[in-house]
């Protein structure tokens, strides 16, 4: 009996309270992947980790999970914020890629496509929003965000916030996750020695729901953590190990005799 290949990709994304958006981000999946060359000879897999929503979302990503084999749904207890839903769903991914949107509808899964050349070269490679579609508040504040993270950590990213990105999956292995630590999923990885890249991509106003994050958790939260990144840099583990190996000695094996 042959052992059927492990996907090719696994797509994370987090879901809190998404229910009106779930159906065409699923159909906008589903169109892309399927005719993606890469599904010709591997499966894919679309992981949805539900991060406690309380508006139906949980009933709805099941039922889209008995509708397609390719579907994979994950549910928190309860709410625990978007770093634990991307670590849940890293952690149960088989892919030998791993992906990341949210599910707001504010990214279009086509610009995968901008990606997935890169992943060739580079460990990480991370969407950049060309055009921002929020309010001038969120841009605002994201954009002293990324300034300030840029002069501490230097991890040379323009717009760390975007959640499009595509990691080999050593790079999700290696990263040690603490709570809102996806704001530095390029810092982190740069960390260990992994290589990161950046593509403009499109982005949409959001139709549907809520935002989950305003000044004070993505400003002032971030400026927070941001110390604690700082602090891991400097004691960070990196090194590369070579083993020497070599024939035995002849002595060594010669008989006490």
């Amino acid at each position: 009996m042959s052992i059927p290949p492990l996907p090719w990709i696994s797509v994370v994304i987090p879901i809190k309270d998404e229910r009106d958006n779930i159906p065409l981000l699923m159909s906008q999946l589903l169109k892309f992947f399927d005719v993606r060359p890469e599904s010709k000879t591997a499966p894919f897999e679309l992981m949805f980790v539900d991060d406690g929503s309380t508006d139906g979302s949980e009933s709805l990503l099941d039922e889209c999970m008995r509708q397609s084999e390719v579907v994979r749904v994950i549910h928190l207890d309860h709410n625990h914020g978007q770093t634990a839903a991307f670590d849940a769903g890293f952690r149960q991914a088989n892919g030998e890629l791993i992906a990341t949107m949210d599910g707001d509808l504010q990214y279009d899964p086509n610009d995968f496509a901008k990606l997935l050349p890169l992943i060739k070269e580079f460990d990480l490679v991370c969407g950049r929003r060309a055009a921002r579609h929020d309010n001038m508040v969120r841009r605002w504040s994201s954009t002293i965000a990324n300034q300030v993270r840029n002069w501490v950590v230097h991890d040379g990213i323009a717009d760390t916030g975007c959640s499009l990105k595509i990691f080999r999956r050593a790079v999700v292995e290696r990263m040690p996750l603490f709570k809102n630590m996806h704001r530095f999923f390029p810092a982190v990885a740069k960390m260990y020695g992994f290589t990161v890249a950046e593509v403009p991509v499109q982005h949409f106003p959001r139709k549907h729901g809520m935002s989950k994050y305003g000044v004070g958790n993505r400003l002032f939260v971030g400026l927070y953590d941001l110390f604690a990144v700082r602090w891991m840099q400097k004691r960070c583990l990196n090194y590369q190990m070579r083993e020497t190996k070599s024939p035995q000695s002849t002595e060594c094996q010669k008989s006490d005799g």
